[in-house]
């Protein structure tokens, strides 16, 4: 049942809701991680969104990356999981996202060099020069990914 979260905003307007989400991290043979230009604040992301009824968090990774950037990727390992944050969109939804964050690794595919309606662009950033993220959440996933480079 696609459209879950567009659902519950339908009845609770922009009210605080807790939401399910994962999010991906891409290594490129050059140790630089895939973000994700955002359509909604211009800033950068994790691609990643919120899951449908009936997804786990890996099926929903899966599609987000499939639908935003245009890759098959496999998740192999689970970075984090971060439930301690609050954020308000641009549009004024306010959300209290569970995020689980994957390590994923490339199956198949190529990048999308045009835009959809969640990604303005896509690029490969070294792990000591990251943008200006979107959120404090996506801003803490990129520090546990760091702290993780040794291991990757």
């Amino acid at each position: 049942m696609f459209g879950y979260v567009e659902n519950i905003r339908s009845k609770v307007g922009h009210r605080p809701v807790i939401l399910n989400s994962a999010s991906g991290a891409l290594i490129n043979a050059n140790k630089q991680v895939l973000l994700q230009e955002r359509v909604d604040t211009g800033d950068w992301g994790f691609p990643g969104r919120y899951l449908e009824y009936g997804e786990t968090y890996k099926q929903a990774l899966i599609r987000e990356f499939q639908e935003d950037a245009g890759l098959t990727v496999l998740p192999t390992r689970l970075l984090a999981l971060s439930d301690d944050y609050t954020y308000q969109y641009p549009n004024g939804d306010k959300v209290q996202p569970i995020n689980c964050f994957y390590l994923v690794c490339h199956v198949n595919g190529q990048l999308l060099n045009v835009q959809t309606d969640e990604t303005v662009s896509l690029a490969y950033f070294d792990l000591a020069s990251p943008p200006h993220f979107f959120n404090a959440q996506h801003f803490q996933m990129f520090q546990e990914l760091k702290r993780n480079a040794l291991t990757l």
